[in-house]
Formats: structure tokens, sequence, C-alpha cells
């Protein structure tokens, strides 16, 4: 009876430790209530006007637009460019939409970590690619005096897009910013 309450007593004992020390174990994976998420890290070279890669830290948030495409300029425009513009116009209309997007959603064009870009030929320029108008429609908003951030990015050239008048066609992920864990 001695052997078994002694058992008994151990048993006990050996639970109550192993519970805190499972319970002490479990809070160590947590964050301290005042430690913020970092930043993600843009990296690559620096000369260049996008990032090579960017890493973003475990516990942020995204928001991925889905393929946003150029405003209607002129409905009753005769070409192309007088109804939508040219690659340079309609990339600078998406871009603007997709800040609107961004901004109802508490979000800038700093928080954009990654673009894939679609762009079809341009007939009005011996059927190429216009990828310097798109490239001078992302200098307008990225790498900028007012937002430095050089999201990751892929330029596609492709057959066609839904319209035959869009030259261009844009998705964003964009992540929202550092906040305190509370």
């Amino acid at each position: 009876m001695k052997k078994g309450k002694s058992i008994l007593l151990l048993t006990l004992l050996f639970s109550i430790f192993s519970v805190t020390a499972y319970a002490d174990n479990a809070s160590a994976h947590k964050k301290p209530p005042t430690q913020a998420i970092p930043a993600p890290k843009f990296y690559g070279s620096p000369s260049s006007s996008i990032s090579s890669g960017v890493v973003v830290p475990e516990g942020s948030s995204y928001l991925y637009t889905s393929g946003t495409v150029p405003p209607l300029l002129n409905k009753d425009g005769k070409t192309v460019y007088e109804r939508y513009g040219d690659t340079k116009t309609q990339g600078i209309g998406i871009l603007k939409e997709i800040e609107k997007q961004l901004k109802e959603q508490g979000l800038t064009m700093k928080d954009v970590v990654y673009l894939r870009v679609y762009i079809t030929p341009d007939a009005a320029k011996n059927v190429t690619f216009d990828y310097t108008g798109w490239f001078d429609a992302y200098a307008q908003f990225f790498n900028t005096k007012a937002n430095p951030v050089k999201p990751a990015r892929s330029t596609v050239g492709v057959a066609s897009l839904v319209s035959p008048d869009w030259l261009i066609e844009i998705e964003a992920v964009a992540v929202y910013p550092a906040k305190v864990n509370k």
C-alpha cells in the first residue's frame, strides 16, 4: 500500500512538472507583445530599378490584386491610342488604379513587393512590345524619391489580352506594414 501511494505521488508530481515545462516551452515561441514584425527586405543590385527578390517576414499579411487593365480615356476614340492610350499611358492609368485599390485597403505603393506585368504587341509600333513605355510608366511610381521601393517584378510579352485595345495588364502583391503584436 505504501509503495502504491509513493508511485501515485511520483506520478502526480511528474505530471505537474511536465505540464509546467510544456507551458513554459510553448510560451517561448510567442513574440513579446512589444516586438514588431519586421518590414520586408528587398535585395538585388543597387543599380537595378527592380529587386531581385523580396523576403517577407513570417506573420505578414498580403493583398493580391487581380489583373488590372487600363481605364477608358475616350469611348468614342477611333484608335486604341484615343480610347486607352499607348503602353506608357495605359501603364500609368493602371498603376493609378492599383494605387486606389491599395488605399482602400490601408496600403500605399510603398507596400508593393511584387508586380507581374503582361504586355501585348503594339500595332502602331510595327507589332512590337513597347517595353520602354512600360518601364517609363513604372519609373513614375517606383524607385523614386517619393517611393524608393523597388518591387520584384516579371514582365511578360503575351499574344493578346481580353480586349484587343489593351496593351498592358498588371497584377500587384502588397504586404501590410509591420505592426506591434498585441
